[in-house]
């Protein structure tokens, strides 16, 4: 017997299949401990992906000034270079920036939970997010990876305690799979109006308003 079914195992011991499920189900209090690990734990994670951001940022600043150095002294080649690891650097912001509003939103989503209908709408595809930003975060993240693993595992084993004690089948297949993809794509979207918003354009050798004040 699991940690989770002993948790829950006292709620079981009297009445109908129906009244217990729905005092199973329905009570918060034995789903309290384990969704306040789970969004503890994604907390953790969007505090992760700040500190990310904040070094890119910087990084980016950084960059930046010196693209603008080497256009200012038409030096091409070396503007080139550093444009080059500006586009790397926005990429990885991108992906960083997708990656923690996708684990704000099931943060927030889970924390409502309160009966059977909750659980199934938001477990599943919160479920789905976790394992789709941790490829994601592949790339840009890699250290990342363990500690979404563990968290996807978590709220598996919960969706997975929870269906048998019940007898309620709430993994929801397609359609939270459908939702999971609807909070990432909602996350790019919001994204790329944040980069839209804080990276500048890149100046050029060819851009002559670079020069305006002296070179």
């Amino acid at each position: 017997m699991s940690r989770f079914e002993k948790n829950w195992k006292p709620a079981q011991s009297s009445g109908s299949f129906g009244q217990r499920t729905k005092e199973t189900i329905r009570g918060p209090q034995p789903l309290k401990p384990q969704i306040a690990k789970a969004t503890g734990q994604l907390n953790q994670e969007v505090h992760r992906l700040d500190g990310a951001l904040s070094r890119l940022k910087q990084r980016e600043t950084s960059i930046f000034k010196k693209t603008v150095t080497a256009v200012q002294h038409h030096d091409e080649a070396t503007s080139k270079a550093y444009s080059n690891e500006l586009a790397e650097i926005k990429k990885m912001t991108r992906i960083v920036t997708q990656s923690k509003i996708a684990l704000e939103q099931i943060t927030m989503r889970l924390q409502t939970v309160t009966d059977v209908g909750d659980f199934a709408a938001t477990l599943a595809p919160a479920i789905g997010v976790v394992k789709n930003v941790r490829t994601t975060l592949g790339q840009a993240m890699p250290d990342a990876q363990s500690a979404l693993g563990d968290i996807g595992t978590e709220l598996t084993s919960m969706m997975t305690d929870v269906g048998g004690l019940s007898g309620i089948n709430i993994f929801t297949g397609g359609e939270s799979s459908e939702e999971a993809e609807k909070i990432m794509a909602e996350a790019a979207a919001l994204a790329e109006k944040r980069m839209g918003e804080s990276f500048p354009e890149v100046p050029s050798v060819q851009d002559e308003s670079v020069f305006s004040n002296g070179s």
